[in-house]
């Protein structure tokens, strides 16, 4: 019986599969060729005939004798219209039936004498040039226009006629095969369904019986096959490190990734000891770092810590995070005055106050943009020499790196770049302001993706570009073509890791209550504020001390029962600014608590100095409210990680209209954080809110931080990273063809 199908009916079967796979496209292929052919003929013999009373009716110039005599000709069903060209391309007449989509200049390409399949909404035409010139001598084209909807008919009919014989012969087959066949599909469904469901057939296929060697093959691809649709939902609606992998691997095809930042994600200092590992307080690495663990790959950044260098290997590079290494940090080493030029001055004396509105003037010098431009070259090179392939995709990160797009796209023509700018982009006239406007946004055109936290955002850049350069702009796809390359320009709202890592290594909620009430003297009974940010003036720190005098002097009952938790972590604290920033918050914390504190409490309890995520996260743990009051941020990830560590849906979070966050978090209560009375009544709501309230809220913001996660902000980027690529692929064949 085996015998007989493995003989007689799989060979039929394949033959009418066959027949049907080649038979239509080939049938339709040689009544397309046919009938084209045909109808240019067609189109030839009118033209011809045409020709002499044409040039004489446009020497004439008589348009209505032109449109009678045309309109007799146009009769024929099958013709669709007539145009008359110029040599220049522009038109001199057409008939009424003329498509909107064909035009002079459109078809000037077409070659004379032949003839040009197109199509459009309303079907498929051909259009066929001749030239032709008047008795004057003067010369002109004649398109001739015909329906090809009759070839669509004949097509389908050929189609139907190929389908039904194959219809027939596999139902001759099927009669044929099929009382053979039934017995032998019986007895094997009741195998392996018995086999699925765990029956007595699971044994033998585990021990490797002999007489049932198929069973464990169908075991193994179930299994794979439940798998890959496990990692298809967390891809579609659960991103993980598991669905991101999914993407690098077959959207992505498993390419050599590269990380670029100035900020590394893991810094060594020395120690009593030897080297000790700090992990930077920064959003970017926050949200990066996850990333590279899931993917690999290799990390490039600035060796800033003191012991850096006695880590590394010969070539500049060490395995992290040290715990369990499963990427590469390539460190690269920056002279002091490369530092000061580049970081210092024109990264945060220029583009970081040009990019907030924090009422900080930005400086621009000479000599700075000339460390930019070095340091930028520099770890263009690193990585174009650390690259093994000619195609690496990298992930350029944050206004450090704005000229590496087109330093790198001359070494590496074939990678694909994406630059994410973690902070807000200006309008057209605030960014005018910088002095080299133009080459950085030529420099930061040469992604192939440009990620920005916002669509606010993306449409300040792109009317910075429709301002300062001469390029096209796609608005509705959100495009800009410079020079033939075409970059896309798109709001990627970043976020963090879920569940955050550090949950996993902190006590349940109350053991961080009592942890954080005994480290910094708050008694058992007083409400908890927190904030948590680097020391800058974009944060609003001030802002918020002067919120919380508002609240006392509004509400003294409240003395005594409400202490700020406040962690300024110190950051760029060379420049004036910021020295002048923590000089006045720590003026203003000292006046406040001496203001309103007592012996056994006072209002502000400032952490200055770096806390490891471990601890912030136990403070988030441990706070009834948590305030984000950012006078300009792109989009504060702080407010985020206070979201992902409360799982017991309990905490109120105060955030800024100006924070990127509060787009996606709405349920948290939303402020100016110019206006210090609304931030104040915000803090008076989050004392007294309801614990309902509380639970609604909060299980609202995890939700969409759990569903928007960072997994989801970097599976995006390279899914679009994916298509680029495709695309390239593509219009390399053709050109090579």
């Amino acid at each position: 019986m085996r015998l007989i199908l493995l003989r007689f009916g799989i060979p039929a079967l394949v033959a009418v599969s066959l027949l049907a796979y080649f038979g239509v496209p080939y049938a339709n292929r040689l009544l397309a060729d046919w009938f084209s052919s045909d109808v240019n003929l067609r189109a030839q013999l009118v033209a011809n005939s045409m020709a002499p009373t044409l040039g004489t009716l446009l020497d004439t110039q008589s348009e209505e004798d032109l449109r009678n005599y045309l309109g007799t000709i146009t009769t024929d069903e099958r013709l669709l219209s007539i145009m008359l060209c110029r040599a220049n391309h522009t038109l001199i007449f057409k008939t009424d039936r003329t498509p909107g989509a064909i035009s002079c200049d459109s078809s000037a390409t077409i070659p004379d004498g032949s003839g040009q399949r197109l199509q459009l909404k309303s079907g498929s035409v051909q259009v066929s040039a001749f030239p032709f010139s008047t008795s004057k001598g003067v010369p002109f084209r004649v398109l001739v226009i015909h329906d090809l909807s009759f070839i669509d008919r004949r097509q389908s009919t050929a189609r139907n006629h190929v389908f039904a014989l194959a219809g027939v012969l596999a139902t001759l087959l099927a009669l044929l095969v099929g009382t053979l066949f039934w017995f032998l599909v019986r007895r094997w469904v009741s195998v392996l369904v018995g086999d699925i469901r765990g029956l007595r057939f699971l044994d033998d296929a585990q021990s490797g019986a002999a007489s049932w060697p198929v069973l464990k093959q169908v075991r193994l691809a179930l299994r794979d096959m439940e798998s890959t649709q496990r990692l298809e939902i967390d891809f579609r609606e659960n991103w993980t490190p598991q669905a991101l992998q999914q993407v690098v691997r077959e959207h992505l095809d498993s390419p050599e990734m590269f990380a670029v930042s100035n900020r590394e994600p893991y810094i060594h200092n020395k120690g009593p000891d030897g080297p000790v590992v700090q992990v930077p307080a920064s959003g970017m690495v926050t949200a990066l770092e996850p990333i590279m663990r899931a993917c690999e790959g290799t990390w490039v950044a600035h060796g800033s810590g003191s012991a850096d260098r006695e880590v590394v290997d010969g070539h500049d590079r060490v395995r992290v995070p040290p715990e369990d290494p499963s990427y590469t940090l390539r460190r690269v080493w920056i002279s002091p005055e490369e530092e000061e030029g580049y970081y210092f001055g024109f990264s945060n004396e220029g583009i970081w106050p040009l990019c907030h509105l924090a009422y900080v003037r930005p400086a621009f010098r000479e000599s700075d943009w000339e460390q930019y431009q070095a340091v930028n070259q520099k770890f263009a090179d690193v990585v174009a020499s650390e690259s093994r392939t000619r195609n690496p995709v990298v992930l350029v990160q944050d206004f450090h790196f704005a000229l590496l797009p087109r330093m790198l796209r001359r070494r590496k023509p074939d990678a694909t770049i994406a630059l994410f700018w973690h902070i807000p982009w200006p309008n057209a006239e605030t960014f005018g302001v910088c002095p080299w406007k133009g080459e950085i946004l030529s420099h930061m055109l040469s992604a192939d993706i440009l990620g920005f936290h916002t669509r606010h955002h993306c449409q300040n850049f792109l009317a910075s570009v429709d301002r300062f350069m001469e390029c096209q702009i796609d608005h509705e796809h959100m495009t800009v073509t410079l020079r033939g390359h075409v970059c896309q320009v798109v709001p990627y709202p970043i976020s963090i890791e879920w569940p955050p890592r550090w949950l996993a290594r902190l006590p349940d909620i109350d053991t961080c209550r009592r942890n954080v009430r005994e480290r910094h003297g708050i008694a058992a009974d007083v409400v908890i504020g927190l904030g948590v940010e680097r020391w800058d003036f974009t944060k609003g720190i001030v802002e918020r001390f002067r919120a919380l005098e508002a609240l006392f002097d509004k509400s003294p009952a409240l003395r005594g029962k409400v202490s700020l938790l406040q962690v300024a972590a110190p950051t760029r604290s060379k420049l004036p600014a910021y020295q002048a920033l923590q000089e006045q918050t720590l003026a203003e914390a000292r006046r406040i608590n001496e203001k309103f504190a007592s012996a056994n409490w006072q209002p502000i309890v400032l952490i200055d100095h770096h806390q490891e995520p471990r601890e912030v996260f136990e403070m988030f743990r441990a706070a009834d409210f948590c305030v984000v009051n950012s006078l300009h941020d792109g989009m504060n990830l702080v407010a985020k990680e206070f979201v992902a560590a409360r799982d017991d849906e309990d905490g109120v979070l105060i955030l800024s209209t100006f924070a990127g966050a509060s787009r996606e978090l709405p349920e948290a209560l939303l402020v100016n954080p110019f206006d210090v009375a609304e931030t104040a009544a915000a803090m008076l709501s989050a004392i007294r809110m309801r614990r309902d309230e509380r639970r609604v809220r909060m299980k609202a913001m995890r939700r969409t931080v759990k569903e928007n996660n960072v997994y989801r902000w970097a599976g995006r980027m390279l899914m679009d990273a994916s298509q680029v690529r495709q695309r390239q692929s593509l219009q390399k064949r053709s050109r090579t063809s």
